[in-house]
């Protein structure tokens, strides 16, 4: 295999295939392409069998892609490579192996809402409201043992050391479990705590996955959390072959569960290994580079690297200091029209923001010059209710026992069966041990035997109606029948299509609208698939939805949060709102160095994403939960050597007070409190007196909207001043600002 476009190093990340490696790749640094080559390698020049090889990544779109380039240069067929992502690979285990877990092959994979239905069920079951235990905060908990790899029966100590099994919340989490279980089912986490639990307690199972594949690669390692990281540590015990790779400078998903420690920590469960940096970015100009380097090298929780490119030296950063928020947003709107009559492609223009409530401002002033933009990440198609009704339709067709599918869908459309009856008959087949579907059935088949449920003829007719559809749908897949025919017939005859034409109004045809396109999709997935099938149409649209983000428009500038952009690159950056509290934000101020330095890893992020300009704008004064806040410039702006940027204010207009490569000095901010009034010949803000809403003494029990109860170990401080530390049911402490803490007293 020819390697010559390759850098040295990059040829060494692709040559050196035996035993565990790490792989840092820089930002820009050609890391797609080393994984290609370093998988075209294995076949070509060891001809390792792509059956040996298995590659795990962390979107669909990712994978997909690797896949096909792949496939292009070995010419290999593309259903034999075995890159994926980690949900996709243990979900496709757990249908071989399900069997020892209990579960049949056909379960059903719930998504954040299905799983958050269960929570409620389990809070309702206790008579728990909502102000006494969130579910949210449940939810979160739930999903925060398994990122640690935890399932019921888990024996691994290291997993234990952070798990309370007294806590009151435990006892929430095996309910959870037991009505998955129930429902022939798991959830996100589960398929991964799923895989873990088979191979840590099935030694022939993890044995025989350990013969098949040789090759272990994974990418963007510094996403995974401690759950995936030992998965991939089982899995690679046999052979020790395994190539990670990621870049710990990235790694900005500590809120899902992501785990810095697997980067930093490799080397003490992988002692002999090998590390290799690819450090030469090719994707932004020196001066973007050296800059972004200078930043993120304030951080301590860092392997190091040293980025460099031959990219041209290019333009100064632009440092945009405006009055308040809105004429921030003028300028952002100003300068990209510029950039447009000048030439430059809108679909190579982006906005960053920290936080999703900053974008209000900026889509305003867009509007208002009438330039176009999309949001991305927005409302995902199969999060629009039309489309999970037609889901959980199909999802019945092959898993009857889909509890959650089945009431969504009994009375939609309306069959005269309430959420009182469903209760009712759910009761009833508790009662007696059986399935909500079969309960349907007994019901049907012997309505005399639950004359005592007192269910009306409607309820009787309904029922049958139901049943009727959905089984014959079932008939026509086992006769071969493809998906997207079955679809179609079950949109027909279910009478959810007569429902939205008859209502007639513009939302009911975009609606319709919505469910052709799903159709299109069932369609889509057939022609892709040697062997289509529901199963394996409904398995990938889940994957997909919980783990895919948008992709620019066409003719469109593209606004995200910073965590949106991972992984994407534009010619120009507008990166707004870096003051203090805003980014970082407020909360990481309040919780600690460690939560600074990944505030720090996401302004990189920014950063790198910049191929040509990046401009960085602060406002002095925004409007912050109810009140105009002063803040002075971000401490990161503070970080970039004076050499790389002009400093620039924005009067309104298009008018710039001029270049200057000096930043001002930080008494120039002094005057800039939370308590002054700020004024000018255009406007005059007031900023009322903030109080404090609670005084939380030492010893108080909370509730956090977020973290969920717990309870006040120290205060300090008062008025608006005033300072918390709050331990929490998971064993964690936090320290809040309370004027800005949504707490409250149990």
């Amino acid at each position: 295999m020819n390697l010559e476009h390759l850098n040295s190093e990059q040829q060494r990340a692709v040559t050196q295939t035996e035993g565990p490696v790490m792989i840092l790749a820089g930002a820009g640094s050609g890391k797609t392409r080393t994984l290609v080559s370093r998988i075209q390698y294995l076949m070509d020049d060891h001809k390792v069998s792509p059956y040996r090889i298995l590659a795990v990544t962390f979107s669909n779109k990712a994978a997909r892609e690797m896949r096909e380039r792949v496939a292009a240069q070995s010419k290999v067929d593309l259903g034999a490579l075995q890159v994926t992502t980690f949900h996709s690979f243990c979900a496709r285990l757990l249908r071989i192996e399900a069997q020892y877990l209990g579960l049949s092959r056909n379960f059903s994979i719930y998504d954040a809402s299905e799983s958050k239905s269960i929570v409620k069920s389990i809070l309702g079951k206790y008579g728990i409201n909502q102000k006494e235990l969130h579910p949210s905060s449940l939810q979160y908990y739930i999903e925060g043992l398994k990122n640690l790899g935890y399932y019921m029966g888990c024996s691994d100590e290291e997993t234990l050391e952070d798990i309370d099994l007294d806590d009151e919340y435990f006892k929430f989490f095996r309910e959870y479990e037991t009505e998955l279980h129930k429902s022939n089912a798991v959830d996100f986490g589960s398929l991964i705590t799923a895989v873990l639990n088979l191979f840590e307690n099935f030694s022939e199972v993890l044995e025989r996955y350990q013969r098949k594949y040789q090759y272990i690669l994974v990418d963007e390692y510094q996403d995974t959390n401690r759950a995936q990281f030992r998965l991939i540590k089982l899995l690679s015990q046999g052979t020790k072959n395994v190539c990670v790779v990621g870049d710990e400078d990235q790694s900005i998903y500590s809120w899902r569960g992501a785990d810095i420690r697997n980067i930093l920590d490799f080397e003490s469960v992988f002692p002999k290994y090998d590390l290799i940096k690819l450090e030469q970015n090719y994707r932004s100009s020196k001066n973007i580079i050296e800059a972004a380097s200078h930043v993120i090298g304030n951080n301590v929780n860092r392997k190091g690297k040293e980025m460099w490119t031959d990219n041209e030296q290019g333009e100064s950063i632009r440092v945009l200091e405006c009055r308040d928020d809105k004429l921030e947003a003028q300028f952002v709107g100003h300068e990209i029209t510029q950039l447009i009559k000048g030439g430059s492609d809108p679909n190579e223009i982006a906005i960053f923001y920290r936080t999703n409530a900053q974008s209000r401002l900026i889509e305003d002033a867009l509007r208002k010059i009438k330039l176009p933009y999309r949001v991305v990440a927005g409302i995902k198609f199969y999060e629009r209710k039309e489309i999970k009704d037609l889901l959980c339709y199909l999802r019945i067709l092959v898993n009857e026992k889909d509890a959650l599918a089945i009431t969504r869908t009994i009375n939609t459309p309306v069959r005269g069966i309430g959420a009182r009856t469903i209760r009712k008959i759910e009761d009833e087949a508790i009662k007696l041990n059986t399935s909500l579907w079969d309960m349907f059935h007994r019901i049907n088949d012997h309505y005399d035997d639950y004359k005592h449920l007192r269910l009306s003829t409607k309820v009787k007719s309904g029922i049958r109606s139901f049943l009727h559809i959905l089984t014959e749908c079932q008939v026509a897949l086992t006769d071969g029948t493809l998906p997207s025919q079955v679809y179609e017939k079950l949109l027909a005859e279910s009478g959810y299509l007569e429902m939205l034409n008859s209502e007639g109004t513009h939302e009911a045809m975009a609606r319709v609208e919505n469910l052709d396109e799903l159709s299109n999709a069932i369609k889509q997935y057939e022609e892709d698939e040697e062997e289509p099938s529901l199963v394996g149409f409904l398995e990938t649209i889940t994957l997909d939805s919980e783990t895919e983000t948008g992709e620019p428009g066409q003719g469109q500038i593209s606004m995200m949060t910073i965590h949106g952009s991972k992984g994407l690159e534009y010619e120009y950056v507008f990166l707004v709102g870096a003051e203090e509290t805003v980014f970082p934000s407020y909360r990481s101020l309040e919780d600690g160095e460690d939560a600074i330095e990944e505030e720090r890893r996401l302004f990189y992020v920014a950063m790198t994403r910049a191929m040509r300009k990046l401009y960085i704008c602060f406002a002095q004064g925004r409007m912050l939960w109810g009140s105009v806040r002063f803040n002075g410039p971000s401490r990161f702006i503070d970080e970039i050597p004076e050499d790389y940027f002009e400093w620039d204010k924005y009067e309104g207009a298009g008018v710039l007070s001029g270049h200057k490569k000096t930043r001002p000095s930080s008494s120039d901010y002094d005057d800039f409190s939370q308590e002054t009034h700020f004024a000018s010949d255009e406007v005059t803000y007031v900023i009322p007196e903030t109080k404090a809403t609670y005084k939380f003494p030492e010893g108080t029990n909370v509730a956090h909207q977020l973290y969920g109860p717990g309870k006040i170990l120290s205060a300090e401080g008062s008025g608006g001043d005033e300072k918390v530390v709050v331990k929490f049911k998971d064993g964690t402490k936090k320290k809040f600002l309370v004027k800005f803490a949504p707490i409250e007293r149990l």
